[in-house]
């Protein structure tokens, strides 16, 4: 692996820890479903298999366990075409009257852009991602804080969701997150040992095929793929399997640890990271690159941020 990726941070997530803020929060009973699964129209189903996962690109983290390249065995199983929407959140929350973390805790992290100078003036920073501010009022449906709203966006993917906020949609819709394995094996839709999730070319005949920064990052984005922020949940051509923005846009929780072995472990441990795939509209070559297909990233299960969002699996009967 190239020397100088070995240790990088993400420029995309921060943990609700790196703040000091009083307050914790307890789990919430699981909602179960009880009259179908919600949205099937919206899952496709794939047969699985053996793929070769992970990478030993040079530009690949070593530290992050992306490689090396194994052969992983995959159950069929279905995933969702898009992240979960702003709207199809709103179901939720209207059918189950559901808290999010980010309310329980009364803020969640929001990216500079989008903050005034006196927004900045007001709320903490966390160390080594300064571009990060723990905003007060910031939830999934005011997403830059108090005066925001998402009546414009409810086709964008919804964010500010925890891992736990992500497992209670998953339950009240019948689905579950899917694992890193699954995840990755979707994401290439069916090409082998691909830089991204198309191809090997980042803007393959100088066309934008996902939402990541354009420019200088943190400071400059020209917005070239369009964007400065979220894009609708089906931007961008699909990928092989018919998914949509399995790279760029928001990150996107699984269910597992963020380990080495990429099992699924029993254990509950809210301080203890969970995974999280596909990069987002911050990632940048010159400081993240996590949009990479075997790229990986975690966060704790209780944080939140501005491009945090997730997708729904389910098993194959």
């Amino acid at each position: 692996m190239h020397s100088n990726h070995t240790t990088k941070p993400s420029c995309c997530s921060t943990s609700r820890g790196s703040i000091a803020k009083e307050g914790t929060v307890n789990q919430q009973a699981t909602l179960k479903n009880t009259d179908g699964i919600k949205f099937k129209e919206k899952m496709v189903y794939l047969s699985g298999g053996e793929f070769l996962m992970g990478t030993e690109d040079r530009d690949g983290f070593s530290a992050d366990n992306e490689g090396p390249i194994r052969k992983v065995n995959v159950k069929p199983f279905y995933i969702d075409k898009t992240s979960v929407s702003n709207r199809e959140f709103k179901q939720f929350i209207d059918e189950t009257g559901y808290m999010t973390d980010a309310e329980k805790y009364g803020w969640s992290f929001v990216f500079y852009k989008f903050l005034s100078e006196e927004q900045q003036r007001k709320f903490q920073q966390p160390q080594g991602t300064p571009w990060w501010f723990a905003v007060e009022k910031a939830y999934w449906y005011q997403p830059e804080g108090e005066g925001s709203g998402v009546e414009d966006r409810m086709d964008h993917p919804v964010i500010h969701v925890s891992w736990n906020d992500a497992k209670a949609f998953c339950d009240w819709a019948g689905k579950r997150l899917p694992t890193e394995k699954e995840w990755e094996f979707a994401a290439r839709g069916g090409l082998e040992q691909k830089k991204y999730v198309w191809g090997d070319e980042l803007h393959p005949n100088g066309e934008h095929y996902c939402n990541i920064w354009q420019g200088d990052f943190p400071r400059t984005n020209t917005e070239a793929d369009g964007y400065l922020g979220t894009a609708p949940v089906e931007s961008f051509p699909p990928n092989g399997y018919g998914l949509y923005n399995m790279a760029g846009n928001v990150w996107e929780w699984c269910s597992n640890w963020f380990d080495k072995s990429l099992n699924l472990s029993p254990k509950v441990d809210p301080q203890a990271p969970k995974a999280m795939r596909g990069g987002s509209y911050l990632c940048h070559y010159s400081y993240c690159n996590r949009y990479r297909v075997a790229a990986r990233s975690s966060n704790t299960m209780d944080s939140s941020t501005g491009n945090l969002g997730f997708r729904c699996a389910r098993d194959a009967k």
